[in-house]
């Protein structure tokens, strides 16, 4: 049965956050039945087009707006839109025939798991955070089954349709190579990163920490910056003489994860979720402007464990993050407390667990 041919669509996307869980859910359905076909649909957002195409899965967009604004005809407006995202979405079902539709968040997901539902084609979601977004919280009615990653997800304690799996991981792509080796001889590897899109203030605050530090040269450095600091962060290194590894995107961060010894990230649930499996200790910052705070829910889910320090962006300094980083590479024990921590809460198998429901849902179709 697992070798029959199967058709998984997967909606959603155009952020790392949404769209590696489903990479990775691809991935592991892909290794337990290698005769499925899998297509995602999402956005025509070239972070997500171009993602897609390293990790070699096919894609086709829709239009996708989600609906904005209080006036009347505003709303009649974006619910327009809505219903052209359904056709299309129901034409590109016609043709692709899916045994199986997921949806992991974005508002290009919404239309999609409706029209499976007016289909009657099995669907579930996946939500990746601890706080559902508003596509996810709205879809739940037409979901057979909702995927969580966290126990204790907001809203959908003892729900009949919740399977708490975890949050599934992706490796890098296959045709991806090791990362720039850094000497390391007594030194910590720190990761930065704001997330696939950069953060302008963990960027800056960081640089303005680096200034402040006497013990930087104790550290070998990656700067996941994005497109619109690369240059600006470049320039900034050159002026302090330090030598990183900077880039806009790393599309090896799974890689590069596994090496570093401390991280200074935003907490989206892909990174949570990376930091657990990887056992990699962080200083989580939220993204402020996340719908419904979704970011901070994630990051004191990890702080009241002892696996995390959390800095609010308001917070956020060249002089707060100093301290905070020159507190954790100095205490090694403390690091290695965080560390174990964090693979206690890895679920590791997410993705699989997620592959295996698909495959053998008793309601799917033949």
């Amino acid at each position: 049965m697992m070798n029959r041919p199967f058709n998984l669509l997967i909606a959603g996307g155009k952020t790392g956050g949404h769209l590696f869980p489903g990479i990775a859910t691809a991935e592991a359905v892909k290794s337990l039945n290698p005769e499925a076909e899998i297509l995602f649909v999402g956005t025509d957002a070239p972070f997500e087009v171009q993602t897609l195409e390293r990790y070699g899965f096919a894609h086709e967009s829709i239009y996708s707006k989600p609906i904005k604004g209080k006036n009347p005809f505003s709303k009649l407006f974006s619910l327009g839109l809505i219903l052209v995202s359904l056709i299309q979405s129901l034409i590109l079902m016609k043709a692709f025939k899916p045994d199986f539709v997921l949806g992991v968040g974005g508002f290009s997901s919404f239309a999609v798991v409706v029209a499976a539902r007016l289909l009657g084609i099995p669907r579930a979601i996946q939500e990746q955070n601890a706080f559902p977004g508003l596509t996810n919280r709205k879809l739940a009615r037409f979901a057979d089954l909702i995927f969580t990653s966290f126990e204790t997800t907001r809203g959908w304690a003892g729900h009949p349709k919740v399977k708490y799996v975890g949050n599934p991981v992706r490796e890098a792509p296959a045709s991806e190579t090791e990362p720039e080796t850094i000497p390391r001889p007594g030194r910590i590897t720190l990761l930065v990163t704001g997330g696939s899109q950069g953060a302008k203030s963990i960027n800056a605050a960081f640089m303005d920490a680096l200034a402040l530090m006497d013990s930087r040269d104790r550290l070998s450095i990656i700067h996941q910056t994005g497109s619109r600091d690369e240059a600006l962060i470049r320039q900034k290194y050159e002026d302090l003489g330090i030598q990183a590894r900077v880039s806009a995107f790393f599309h090896d961060l799974p890689q590069i994860q596994k090496t570093a010894d401390l991280a200074v990230t935003r907490a989206g649930a892909g990174i949570i979720s990376e930091l657990c499996v990887h056992g990699l200790p962080a200083i989580l910052i939220p993204f402020p402007h996340a719908a419904d705070d979704h970011q901070t829910f994630n990051a004191k889910a990890l702080e009241e464990q002892g696996a995390a320090i959390l800095i609010k962006d308001g917070d956020l300094n060249g002089m707060t993050l100093k301290q905070a980083i020159e507190s954790l590479i100095s205490d090694q024990k403390r690091l290695d407390l965080m560390s174990e921590t964090l693979k206690g809460l890895a679920r590791p198998d997410a993705a699989k667990t997620i592959a295996g429901h698909i495959l053998n849902f008793k309601g799917r179709k033949g």
